[in-house]
């Protein structure tokens, strides 16, 4: 199904690159919080995700946080990465992606979203007219709603995987 298909799978957010961005006319990213720049409800950055958020502003792509998680956890751990953010932005809902491009000043077309969930990131993405880029999970969560949605994720990514 088209509307849960990644434009790209990436293993970790640090992987992507500001070339494969220019090459793509991305010029902005909307970013997931948990399980793609931090563990789930973690205010620490995963290894390597503060150099690399550093090195995309080098390369003059705009970054805005844009995550369905409360202020009270988003608001912290944006200003520490120093990223402007939305919080209870209601993946798969696509008006946290179009504020999002309005914020950076950018058309949708030219963002891309990045984020570990098909059926919130990747789904919002889709619906939103943005690029959606697909990350592995940096941990698996343990709530019984986060193991369903993974196991219903899991052969659609091995279909995409398989089909380039």
């Amino acid at each position: 199904m088209a509307i849960f298909k990644p434009y790209k799978m990436f293993y970790r957010v640090t992987d992507i690159t500001a070339e494969f961005l220019h090459n793509n006319g991305i010029k902005g990213l909307a970013l997931d919080a948990d399980n793609t720049l931090s563990e789930h409800h973690s205010q620490t950055a995963h290894d390597g995700v503060e150099q690399w958020l550093r090195d995309m502003e080098g390369a003059g792509i705009k970054l805005k946080m844009v995550s369905n998680a409360r202020a009270r956890r988003v608001v912290p751990f944006a200003n520490k990465l120093g990223l402007t953010f939305t919080s209870t932005a209601l993946k798969p809902l696509p008006f946290g992606f179009w504020r999002a491009a309005k914020s950076m000043g950018l058309k949708v077309k030219e963002i891309g979203a990045v984020g570990d969930q098909l059926f919130t990131d990747i789904m919002g993405a889709n619906l939103a007219g943005v690029k959606p880029l697909l990350v592995t999970p940096i941990k698996e969560e343990d709530g019984a709603s986060f193991k369903l949605r993974r196991r219903l994720e899991k052969p659609l990514i091995k279909r995409y995987k398989e089909n380039g």
